[in-house]
Order: structure tokens, then sequence, then C-alpha cells
């Protein structure tokens, strides 16, 4: 796949260059241009960056970061088979837990969600930082929800973390999924709360919280430029209808001449 001029290969973090070291030079600046394009697409072109982690495990998969990357982009693209099995990878490869929270969050996606519950309530759990944790307590109320456990879903997500006012990275993500569990078991009043209370915390509009803000307090967006389309329509219309008149009135003036 084509790698634009831009790209050396120097912009990855230095500790996945560092595991490139044991690739010959060449090989580990193409596999770091790989590496870069899929950070860089991830977000808003996943099949994009799906295509280049595929280059870059053909050339490397024995590198831990690689195959990171590569369940990074499988996961992106919604296939946790592949992805479960890139992580498990990286895991076996490393042996840290960092990835446990998306490994269960996989096995949600596959149709499992009591495996997710399993490994939420594993040992690795305790070795997770803390925005780890707080990953894993919102896979296991997922995976409640996706059990139909709504109301254990809302228990789970019942955390320290939860009642904290200070803002951290996780915190929009966490009092969303509360507020979201708080309106699927019908308590509106509660969720309305935390859906504001996750708009505050969401500084650069990492979840739809206003959008679903608005939409409990019963506020429609119209779209100013339909808005502007049907002003037009309705102002051409009116012309018309205008001409029309003017044009009838023309005629009555002539018979009343004749």
């Amino acid at each position: 796949m084509p790698i634009p001029e831009d790209v050396t290969g120097d912009e990855i973090d230095k500790d996945v260059k560092q595991e490139l070291q044991s690739l010959p030079k060449t090989l580990a600046e193409d596999v770091a241009k790989n590496l870069v394009m899929v950070a860089r697409l991830i977000d808003e072109d996943p099949e994009g960056a799906y295509g280049y982690s595929k280059v870059a495990l053909r050339l490397a998969s024995r590198v831990a970061a690689v195959r990171e990357a590569g369940g990074f982009a499988a996961y992106a693209n919604q296939k946790y088979s592949e992805a479960l099995a890139e992580f498990r990878a990286a895991r076996r490869m490393t042996g840290s837990v960092e990835l446990w929270p998306l490994m269960a969050d996989c096995e949600r996606g596959l149709g499992r969600p009591e495996k997710a519950l399993d490994m939420a309530g594993a040992p690795e759990v305790q070795k997770l930082d803390k925005a780890g944790q707080v990953e894993m307590r919102l896979v296991a109320a997922g995976a409640r929800r996706d059990l139909g456990q709504l109301d254990a879903a809302i228990v789970t997500l019942q955390s320290p973390e939860l009642a904290s006012n200070a803002v951290q990275p996780w915190t929009a993500r966490l009092r969303y999924a509360y507020a979201d569990a708080l309106l699927a078991a019908g308590r509106q009043g509660e969720a309305r709360e935390w859906f504001a209370k996750a708009v505050e915390a969401d500084k650069d509009g990492s979840t739809d919280a206003s959008d679903r803000l608005a939409e409990l307090d019963g506020v429609d967006f119209v779209d100013a430029l339909d808005e502007s389309e049907s002003e037009s329509e309705s102002e051409g219309e009116s012309e018309g209808d205008s001409g029309s008149e003017q044009q009838a009135q023309g005629v009555a003036d002539e018979g009343h001449k004749e």
C-alpha cells in the first residue's frame, strides 16, 4: 500500500521504535511507516488502517507492537476474532495485562458476555492501572446489558471514579455509560442528570452526550441549510402566486375594457 511522502517512520513512539531495532534497518523503517499509517487512519478510515496493519504483520509478525497494532485495526473494523488473536499474541510476547479489557470486549463482540464477565473477575484486573480498571468496568457493564441485566449494569458502573468530581480521560465515557444504563432502565430523570455531567466532562466531543441530553429535553435541531432552502421555496411559491394573481387581474381588466 502506498505511503505518503510526509511519513518517515520517525513519528512512532520511542518504545515501539526500540522494539523494531531487532529488525534489519530497511525493514524496520518500512514497518514503522506502516504503523504510522495505522495510527493516522484508525479513527477516520479504519479499513485503510486495517490494510496497513496487514502489511506490517506480513513484514514483522514477531514484533509485539505490530501484533498489537493489528489487533487495534481489526477491533476498529469489528473483526473481533482476529483482534482477540492478535491481542493474545501481543500479551504472550510482552507479559503485559494492558490489553485485558480489550480482549474481554472482543469476547462481547463474539457474543460471549459470560466470558467477558469471567475476565472482569480475574486476577489480571488487579494489575491494571486506574484507566484500565475503569475500562474493564465499562466492559463488564456492557456484558451485563448484553445479558439483559440492567440493574446489575448500573451497579457495576457505580464506583469512586464515577462519584469523583475530578475530570479524567475516562470520566465522560464512564458518566455517559451510566446515564445510558439508567435510561435503558427507565430512570429518565437520573439519566438526564448524568448525561449533563457527561457533557461537562466531554471537552473534546468524544461522546454524543450533548445530543442525548437535548433529546431528553425535547430540543429539535433544524439544519440551517434545509431551513434556508425551505424559505427559498416558500418565497418562490409566494412570487408564483403573486404573479398568477397579477395575471388574473390583468385578464379581468381586459374584460372590463371590452
